[in-house]
């Protein structure tokens, strides 16, 4: 099984900037996608026309038009379907959490999220309401775990975990998004039955990035931070067999200012 996730930027500039082929021509199975920022109709009528045809398609529409979104497109029909964390939650309606059941010949049922974290800005209202997502996604995490079922979070976390995922660690410690009560939660999820499969099988870094800003010299220097994450539940991260960085070859062949990842399971 091959899954990939990749930050899009929005799905529609993705498709002219070569995105969309990119992500077809390397033959996922599974697909999460993050920052669709684009209606339902839009979404599938694009994966459709863009080798994707017969997939299912199970999206996360943001409330805030043209912000957020995210989306899981899978060859097998999902078989459960959840958006956000039940009635009543604050983040139902956000476009950052979508989650699937699939049924694999291979290994029987298995959950696969799509998140996307906002970016936060430290000391402000914006940063307490990543903060409680965050709080959210660990709840959801230990009902999985708990569950003793294969399951993967791929998404957009907006959360460089070490020094290591951070060209500039040093500059950004007081910022969101390297701040020790956002790195925190990536400590817990890995001490309570996740691993990071780009880490694992990264190497000890730097790096590989997944992100770099699109101003100034970032990518040509390679000053990134990783931020796009595979996290599996131990039982599946033993399955996996490689996970690469799909890093352009220049600057000029971005189609996202997210790199996608992509993890391949051996069962």
């Amino acid at each position: 099984m091959r899954l990939i996730t990749a930050n899009v930027n929005g799905i529609r500039a993705a498709l002219r900037r070569g995105g969309v082929a990119w992500l077809a021509a390397q033959e996922p199975d599974v697909l999460a996608l993050q920052e669709v920022r684009a209606d339902d109709d839009t979404l599938r009528h694009i994966l459709a026309n863009t080798g994707f045809a017969d997939w299912h398609v199970a999206h996360a529409v943001s409330e805030q038009k043209g912000r957020a979104g995210v989306a899981i497109a899978s060859r097998e029909e999902p078989q459960e379907l959840q958006i956000g964390w039940g009635p009543g939650d604050e983040f139902n309606q956000s476009g950052r959490w979508v989650e699937v059941d699939l049924t694999l010949p291979s290994i029987g049922e298995l959950t696969v999220a799509s998140c996307y974290v906002h970016t936060g800005e430290a000391d402000t209202p914006k940063q307490d309401e990543k903060l409680r997502f965050l709080t959210a996604m660990s709840d959801r995490m230990a009902e999985l775990t708990a569950a003793q079922r294969p399951a993967v979070i791929a998404g957009d976390l907006n959360v460089a975990h070490a020094e290591v995922d951070i060209k500039n660690w040093k500059g950004n410690l007081k910022k969101a998004g390297f701040l020790p009560e956002e790195r925190a939660f990536l400590d817990e999820w890995l001490a309570n039955g996740w691993v990071d499969l780009g880490r694992a099988h990264g190497g000890e870094g730097p790096g590989p990035y997944t992100w770099w800003s699109w101003r100034g010299k970032a990518f040509d220097n390679d000053a990134g931070w990783r931020i796009d994450y595979l996290l599996a539940t131990e039982a599946l991260a033993a399955s996996a067999a490689g996970v690469s960085v799909g890093r352009a070859d220049s600057y000029a062949e971005r189609w996202s200012d997210h790199a996608a990842v992509t993890a391949d399971f051996s069962f």
